[in-house]
């Protein structure tokens, strides 16, 4: 009878010729478990979608909750669900004023889609200027706001009127005139190797924008949800998006993500035409429970106020001579290494040590660490000690 590993490669779509290949058993707040029983510490929380850990008790209480009420009942919007509304509150609640009306998707790539085209029907204008170096995701519209065509080239054309700046490149706004409808940007640049802003330059899109009339869409698909030590991350950089973009870490482990702006400027979708954006799943009840128990637990048990803290911990302990610098806000963190060819040894060591960690798309200096935001400190030091080892090991590899 064919193993798990091999139905897997056999019947399960593949994305890479190489995958991790990790057989997962269970999970439970910082580990993973694999069928063997061996605990790995998870380091990447899911590339940021685990930030309570994993089956965090809030997040599974309101799951049971809503199963024994009703599952799907009908596509987005037509019907009142309590579970729906009582998150849209919850969640606009938290915010600014003027990010008070929420639609919501199972995707974070999903909220990008209804993003650009929501630019593009209030502004009645079709440019849209992204980032070089950034990731939106990987459908169509969102896979043309990538700048690297090593990634696109085999599906274009993809959409036109696509223009990209270098991020903290403030000569290059330039760019963004009367004819752009929306930027795209992420406050933090993930898959670059976590490129914080520097010297208020976000502050300096937001005025760009506002003087020539282009919505302000922000990313905060791996920020949002206390990564980078803040709730949200555009309160950490003082400025308020018009369009809020919200996915991972969301749901607590379930797909949920969120389009948030002005109800004036969401109204767009309802009229010339009605249905602007219609979509089945969007908002499903268990995976709005998930996100309301999520953000219940973040608020209750003030999960994001030791952010900083654990960042700086693992700043002292992450130290070793093949580790050239580490780029972070808060627990959304880059270890850039000396050598390249170090890179792959010390992700696949930290592996068979027990601590999972990860590679970037668009930088191969640097591994990821997104460890979920209740990491007891204690074992933020452990982890730390694996990973220092793994370099030791990567450091050998080429010591003669």
């Amino acid at each position: 009878m064919p193993s798990v590993r091999q139905l897997f490669l056999s019947h399960v779509a593949q994305t890479s010729e190489i995958s991790l290949g990790l057989e997962i058993d269970r999970a439970e707040g910082i580990y993973i478990y694999d069928t063997n029983g061996k605990k790995y510490y998870d380091l990447n929380s899911g590339i940021s979608v685990s930030s309570l850990g994993h089956r965090h008790p809030y997040v599974i209480k309101e799951i049971k909750k809503q199963l024994d009420k009703h599952l799907h009942t009908m596509v987005y919007g037509e019907h009142i669900q309590n579970i729906q509304v009582g998150l849209a509150k919850y969640l606009v609640d938290l915010l600014d004023p003027s990010l008070n009306s929420v639609y919501f998707f199972m995707s974070g790539t999903e909220v990008i889609e209804a993003a650009m085209k929501l630019a593009k029907r209030s502004k009645e204008r079709y440019e849209i200027i992204a980032c070089k170096n950034a990731y939106h995701g990987s459908t169509q519209g969102a896979e043309s706001l990538r700048s690297d065509h090593n990634y696109s080239q085999a599906f274009l054309p993809l959409l036109p009127g696509i223009k990209h700046i270098e991020f903290n490149k403030v000569e290059q706004l330039a760019l963004i005139t009367n004819k752009t409808a929306a930027v795209i940007i992420e406050p933090v640049q993930a898959e670059a190797g976590v490129n914080v802003p520097l010297d208020g330059y976000l502050k300096k899109v937001r005025a760009r924008c506002s003087k020539v009339g282009a919505l302000l869409v922000l990313d905060e698909i791996q920020t949002g949800f206390g990564r980078t030590g803040h709730l949200f991350a555009y309160r950490k950089y003082g400025i308020i998006p018009d369009i809020l973009c919200l996915g991972k870490a969301m749901g607590g482990g379930m797909p949920i993500g969120a389009m948030i702006c002005d109800k004036q400027l969401m109204d767009a979708f309802t009229k010339s035409p009605s249905l602007g954006h219609i979509t089945t799943f969007g908002g499903h009840p268990v995976s709005c429970a998930a996100a309301y128990g999520n953000i219940k637990a973040m608020i209750e048990l003030n999960i994001v106020d030791s952010v900083l803290e654990k960042e700086k911990l693992i700043k002292e302990k992450l130290k070793h001579p093949i580790i050239k610098e580490i780029r972070s806000s808060g627990l959304m963190m880059a270890v850039e290494l000396t050598k390249r060819k170090y890179l792959k040894h010390v992700v696949s060591k930290s592996m068979e040590l027990g601590a999972i960690v990860d590679y970037f798309l668009f930088n191969n200096r640097s591994f990821r660490l997104a460890p979920p935001l209740i990491f007891p400190k204690e074992e933020l030091i452990k982890a730390c000690a694996l990973l220092v080892e793994a370099c030791c090991y990567a450091e050998s590899r080429y010591s003669n």
